[in-house]
């Protein structure tokens, strides 16, 4: 027979309660170390910068300015299109995809990659076009906010709106 030892029970509660109590004592310990050496301003802080950029203003014409000078300048303008038609650095908004949304592929046809869809309502910002391929009018769209969103879009789905 072997000689075991046994241990009264008041001393198996003692050894029980000193192990719960020196659990916690850690746990408080190391929780107090932890608070200590955190930095306490973990907030990040940052500065907007903002930039304002002035639209130009009319001037009043100078009397020393010939009619020659105003008319060669003027000529170099070129005319406002029409409302609701689509130019070179317009808005335009995707519509009447029934929900679809409208595909913005790597080239204008039919035939080209699709890249991405836009989405029912997405507003993109034209960047070059008009082009005539497979019997429609391509635009090439990117989101205003977003330049990973591009691509040519045909126009048949396209509002010009004001820009975001």
């Amino acid at each position: 027979m072997k000689n075991r030892v046994i241990l009264p029970v008041w001393l198996n509660i003692y050894v029980i309660i000193g192990s719960i109590a020196l659990g916690i004592l850690f746990l408080c310990t190391v929780t107090g170390v932890f608070m200590l050496t955190s930095n306490k301003n973990t907030a990040a802080q940052s500065t907007a910068i903002l930039e304002v950029i002035y639209a130009a203003t009319a001037t009043q014409a100078s009397s020393s300015v010939t009619p020659q000078t105003e008319q060669s300048e003027a000529s170099q303008i070129p005319p406002s299109p029409p409302p609701g038609t689509i130019t070179v650095g317009s808005h335009v908004q995707v519509t009447g995809t029934g929900g679809e949304g409208l595909r913005l592929r790597i080239e204008p046809s039919l035939d080209g990659q699709i890249l991405m869809l836009g989405s029912e309502a997405e507003v993109f910002r034209v960047h070059e076009g008009p082009r005539e391929a497979d019997g429609y009018t391509w635009w090439y769209l990117v989101g205003p906010f977003d330049s990973s969103r591009y691509g040519w879009a045909v126009a048949n789905f396209l509002v010009v709106v004001q820009g975001p």
